[in-house]
């Protein structure tokens, strides 16, 4: 009987073992959500994971190798951002665009890997000055990133 009930003991602490496994593997609905940096949490930005494209449109510039080697495009017509992973290096390359009217940061994030191109499609305020930057994302907190050019009304 005690050897029965040891196995019974065995068993539930397996399943409960099991469960909170899978409860923490699972990601939840926020965790889904383009949060990848921490200035993704505040009010004044927009983060977005972009969809990867064949080839860009627009004005373009690459970082230099210890930015990744990551290429930004900026189509004006229609506000669009693309950015190109350029170094295999296991960090995703992202591209940033500041602006002074409406939303402060644009964040457009490339999650497909190495070599790949994605595409974010934003919408800002084309009066007052905007700035871009390329690079990757290293954590949460820490980001390596460039001004690549900067411009205004466009």
């Amino acid at each position: 009987m005690r050897r029965k009930l040891n196995r019974t003991a065995a068993r539930v602490a397996l399943l409960v073992t099991a469960a909170m496994v899978a409860v923490f593997a699972v990601p939840s609905a926020a965790m889904a959500e383009a949060n990848y940096y921490a200035d993704c949490e505040l009010e004044r930005v927009i983060c977005a994971y972009g969809t990867q494209v064949g080839l860009p449109q627009g004005e373009c510039m690459t970082t230099s190798a210890a930015y990744g080697k990551t290429q930004v495009c900026v189509d004006y017509d229609g506000d669009h951002v693309y950015v190109r992973d350029g170094d295999a290096d296991g960090h995703g390359a992202a591209a940033i665009v500041y602006s002074d009217n409406g939303v402060a940061h644009r964040w457009c994030a490339n999650n497909k890997g190495y070599g790949t191109w994605v595409h974010c499609n934003f919408d800002w305020v084309e009066e007052g000055d905007h700035a871009v930057a390329g690079g990757y994302i290293v954590q949460y907190y820490v980001e390596q990133m460039t001004q690549l050019w900067w411009w205004s009304g466009k």
